[in-house]
């Protein structure tokens, strides 16, 4: 104990300097996506291929999603800072090669789109390795007890992201090539590469060197047979035909046989006894609900803004800061308070009923809401936000031992994008379907709102009274949306009440194993002096 104390203080002088380079890791991964979404129209506009052009966005989270859990095991397995390091390599050799797709360095000018969509789902599967390495990182060189103030900077970090992507994107592409939403990667990354290359350094936890290749492999095939039954089910196929029965039965089986591998292996991929906490398995859920409402749902804001508001792109990003300033304050706020102390349990439940509000109060949007009273009901949303995103890593870091801290990162990282994977696709269906009835459905180009793309010149073109209704048809599609996220949010603070209040350690020291761990770890950690 006392080693690890000496290690502890050895390391505090370099915190601030690897949390520099961390949040910079954090930011490109979150970053991208956002920057990507205002390019895309110019990206299609170069390419063709408007029927495919959601795979670029799809490509780089179903990336992302099957490789969380594989790049956290792997770091809990080979050590946290070369696995770290490997992600961010992978991540920029994406970047780059998305910069050169459609070149023709690797084929004709008509493979464009088809070699875009591949690299993106490089550059996703390095981008798992940095939002799940980040989070990990930050638990190795900080005890639970004072990593609430770290992970509520990762936060806000998170949510400047979510506001500034839209912001630099449609900067790029009004000024500079859409190419350049991806080679930004590069200086940046770079950055963060050579400064925790030099500057981090991490405990050593020994453990053997197996990896349940059998089950990762397993896992990402019945992640991405589900992922593309909610893709291309009832817009690509029918539900009922035989390629999304086929992805279903596909799934069904990978996913049993990937639960008996798991149940065998040495060193599984994502250790199911995990689960058998009651505060890592109601985490893990929360976690999933979360992800699929925000991730879901906040797509449709921009949407809101530049059609129904008549915002630009690069003008939606800024309508989007009331949302951003209510998670960033709370997000901080709240990590501060949980670092003073130590109690936790109070916040997801806060979180879950004021994100539901927040939701509710969207659910009124409409043709006749202004940018005051929208920002307004955004803050709500963002509040809930904050008091969610870093206290849901906290409580899953704090289930389980040392050695398992990786496993536990990766699984949290990936419940909440898988989450968010399903919300982007069911939304995406509800919206298109509620659209198609509604008198916008004439505003799109592919006729009736099925796979087609929102035309805004078309929409400004029409007279007052038809682009009114077009307008109210929009929004109602929008506001829609935000109801079924309701349903998903409303059992946040359900779930989150039963969350037991283990006392956060003040030391990363291991939790007693087993079944009973949990109640082993409280007793013992409740006869351990107050911070």
């Amino acid at each position: 104990m006392i080693q690890a104390h000496q290690q502890t203080a050895e390391r505090q002088p370099n915190i601030r300097v690897v949390l520099f380079g961390l949040m910079i890791a954090m930011m490109l991964a979150m970053l991208d996506n956002m920057i990507v979404s205002t390019a895309l129209p110019r990206i299609v506009g170069e390419f063709g291929g408007v029927d495919h052009f959601t795979w670029v966005v799809t490509a780089y989270v179903l990336g992302t999603t099957v490789s969380t859990p594989i790049w956290g095991k792997l770091g809990d397995i080979y050590g946290r800072k070369v696995v770290f390091l490997t992600s961010v390599v992978v991540f920029l050799v994406g970047s780059a090669l998305c910069g050169m797709a459609g070149s023709g360095l690797f084929g004709g000018a008509d493979s464009g789109m088809i070699e875009l969509i591949a690299f993106r789902a490089v550059q996703g599967l390095g981008a798992g390795g940095l939002m799940v390495g980040v989070m990990a990182i930050i638990g190795d060189l900080v005890p639970p007890r004072e990593r609430g103030r770290y992970q509520g900077m990762i936060a806000g970090i998170m949510a400047i992201a979510m506001v500034a992507g839209p912001l630099v994107g449609g900067f790029i592409t009004d000024n500079l090539s859409w190419r350049w939403a991806f080679y930004v990667n590069l200086p940046l990354g770079g950055v963060a590469l050579v400064l925790l290359a030099a500057t981090m350094h991490l405990p050593k936890y020994r453990t053997e060197h197996r990896i349940d290749w059998l089950g990762a492999g397993l896992l990402s095939v019945g992640i991405t047979a589900i992922v593309l039954i909610t893709t291309w089910g009832g817009n690509s196929y029918d539900w009922v035909s035989p390629q999304i029965l086929g992805l279903a039965a596909l799934a069904l089986v990978t996913l049993v046989v990937f639960g008996l591998v798991e149940r065998r292996a040495p060193e599984p991929i994502l250790p199911l006894k995990l689960f058998a906490n009651r505060n890592f398995a109601l985490i893990s859920a929360i976690g999933f609900l979360l992800g699929f409402a925000m991730f879901g749902a906040m797509n449709f804001l921009p949407l809101y803004q530049q059609t129904v508001q008549g915002a630009s792109a690069t003008n939606s990003g800024l309508l989007l800061l009331p949302l951003m300033f209510g998670m960033l304050v709370v997000s901080l706020g709240v990590g501060r308070a949980i670092t003073k102390t130590g109690r936790y349990r109070m916040f997801p439940i806060v979180g879950g009923v004021v994100m539901t509000a927040g939701l509710l109060l969207l659910t009124r949007l409409d043709v006749g809401t202004g940018k005051v009273e929208s920002s307004l009901y955004m803050i709500v949303l963002g509040v809930g936000m904050g008091f969610l995103m870093q206290t849901s890593m906290l409580i899953a870091q704090n289930s389980v031992e040392q050695k398992d801290l990786g496993a536990a990162s990766g699984a949290a990282t990936f419940f909440r994008s898988i989450g968010g994977s399903f919300g982007i696709s069911l939304f995406g269906a509800i919206f298109a379907n509620r659209l198609a009835d509604s008198p916008a459905g004439s505003a799109f180009s592919g006729g009736g709102g099925e796979g087609g793309q929102l035309d805004l010149d078309k929409l400004k073109e029409l007279p007052a009274q038809a682009r009114e209704l077009v307008l109210g048809g929009l929004s109602g599609a929008i506001s829609h949306v935000f109801w079924w996220a309701v349903l998903f949010t409303v059992l946040v603070p359900v779930l989150a009440w039963f969350i037991r209040e283990v006392p956060l350690r003040s030391a990363n020291d291991t939790p007693p194993a087993g079944a009973a761990g949990e109640e082993q770890a409280e007793a013992a950690l409740g006869r351990a002096p107050a911070a």
